[in-house]
């Protein structure tokens, strides 16, 4: 937890952005697994971490702005829960750790909302994301449940966004925590990859790094010699010797801040030359977001540039052709990389993205693309100092999206599907680091940078 008074300063700030009324917060409850004493592992909902810092179950933190009170709501736990899982402070005691001078029973939430709605207050929330928050505020609101994400409040949701979208030292340090970890998992996994290891296991080792290490690991580890799959889980295959290893993983740090990185290691310790090829092109356009990343900067303009540089060096291996910016601008390129350039990145691995993409992401400037591959852009904005990106460029050959768009014609100015053939068996290849943008520029973000320039990973492997 930070100090008392971060969170503190994170409240005022809050109520001054916001302005007025009755600020709800919906801590995370345990969910069950299989049955209801065997739940997953409790993650503590992050906008509540952030304003709230308690990482207990069963909480509400309620702000009235125009009453200038604050409230941790929660039971406290009785002996048979003691007895199980040891004691746990009153919630009045959690409530003075983060300077919260009011705190009460769960029954007493509906009193302070009705109470609110009495008074003419405007009683706002968040969009929930679990089906018990969606419940509750429907019993507090009278909605219902399928009524409450669009209900939740737009002045709450931007003013959120607004805070957390700048990281403090604070936050940054705390990634940076998370960032050794992630090296961490990503050099065992490296130095694991080999023919007959299966990728289950390189995954077991390396998730088991992340919780020794740090809170947990900060999404499912992807681990596949598919990495044309953009979400390729582990699997029992052992891994076979001439393919690749796509690593994509990143760890949590005690404080919930997030890493996320991609690296993809050559199974028998060097690369052919065809996937040179390929990785160097990846290699290249990672590389031009470093040089080129500042605030002011359109996202969504950082993305265009990366296609170019990535069609312009397909066309030199003649996978495409035809003049570029059409290629761009027709989404020719996107058979090859039908994800965005990068996302947010902070107390959630896609940060604050439960809020609205939109929100999160887009303003009045930049609005989202409904174009295959710009779509899946999930940052578009202007950056400002204080933001952390993921870097995460990619090139895949997916045989159902070549077959699909070679069977309806489509792009065939720009792709050369004959080539496009004989690669039908390669993968993918993803490289993706964390950028801090600076006043002048950015900095790739973790005191190690996990080895991705070719020489430098068949390097590391032959050691």
């Amino acid at each position: 937890m930070f100090s008392k008074q971060t969170y503190i300063e994170r409240r005022q700030e809050l109520k001054q952005k916001v302005g007025s009324g009755l600020l709800l917060f919906f801590g995370n409850n345990d969910a069950p697994c299989n049955y209801p004493a065997n739940t997953y592992r409790h993650r503590q909902d992050s906008t509540f971490l952030y304003y709230f810092g308690q990482k207990r179950e069963g909480l509400v933190g309620v702000i009235d702005i125009d009453n200038d009170r604050e409230y941790l709501i929660g039971d406290d736990i009785d002996i048979d829960d003691i007895i199980w899982y040891g004691f746990v402070p009153s919630v009045k005691d959690l409530a003075e750790q983060v300077g919260v001078s009011n705190s009460a029973p769960m029954t007493q939430l509906e009193v302070l909302v009705k109470a609110a709605q009495k008074k003419g207050q405007e009683v706002m929330y968040l969009p929930p994301y679990r089906q018990d928050h969606m419940i509750q505020i429907s019993d507090l609101l009278g909605m219902h449940p399928n009524k409450t994400r669009e209900m939740a409040s737009v002045k709450f949701i931007k003013a959120v966004v607004d805070m957390r979208a700048i990281k403090k030292d604070i936050e940054i340090e705390e990634i940076e925590r998370a960032m050794e970890i992630g090296y961490e998992m990503h050099t065992t996994a490296m130095k694991l990859c080999a023919p007959g290891v299966t990728e289950k296991h390189i995954a077991g080792v390396i998730e088991g790094i992340a919780m020794s290490k740090g809170e947990k690991y900060s999404f499912q580890s992807i681990v596949t010699m598919h990495g044309e799959i953009q979400h390729g889980y582990p699997s029992t295959a052992p891994l076979e010797a001439g393919r690749l290893l796509l690593c994509d993983a990143g760890a949590e740090s005690m404080e919930h801040y997030c890493s996320d990185n991609t690296r993809v290691t050559p199974i028998s310790g060097k690369f052919t030359q065809r996937q040179r090829d390929i990785y160097s092109i990846v290699e290249a356009c990672h590389d031009l977001v470093i040089e080129k990343a500042k605030p002011g900067l359109k996202w969504k303009d950082m993305h265009l540039d990366v296609c170019r540089m990535m069609t312009d060096r397909l066309k030199d291996l003649g996978l495409m052709k035809g003049n570029t910016e059409d290629a761009v601008q027709a989404g020719a390129h996107a058979m090859f990389l039908p994800h965005g350039l990068g996302h947010m990145m902070g107390m959630d691995v896609h940060d604050m993205e439960g809020l609205g993409q939109n929100y999160v992401g887009f303003d009045d400037e930049v609005q989202p693309s409904t174009q295959f591959g710009l779509n899946c852009l999930r940052c578009g904005r202007r950056l400002q100092p204080g933001f952390v990106m993921t870097d995460e460029p990619g090139i895949y050959f997916i045989p159902h999206l070549i077959d699909l768009w070679k069977g309806q014609g489509l792009h065939k100015d720009f792709i050369n599907y004959d080539a496009v053939e004989s690669f039908k068996d390669f993968g993918g290849v993803r490289l993706e680091d964390d950028i801090l943008i600076t006043e002048t520029g950015c900095r790739v973000l973790g005191k190690n940078i996990i080895p991705y320039h070719i020489d430098d990973v068949e390097a590391f492997i032959a050691k």
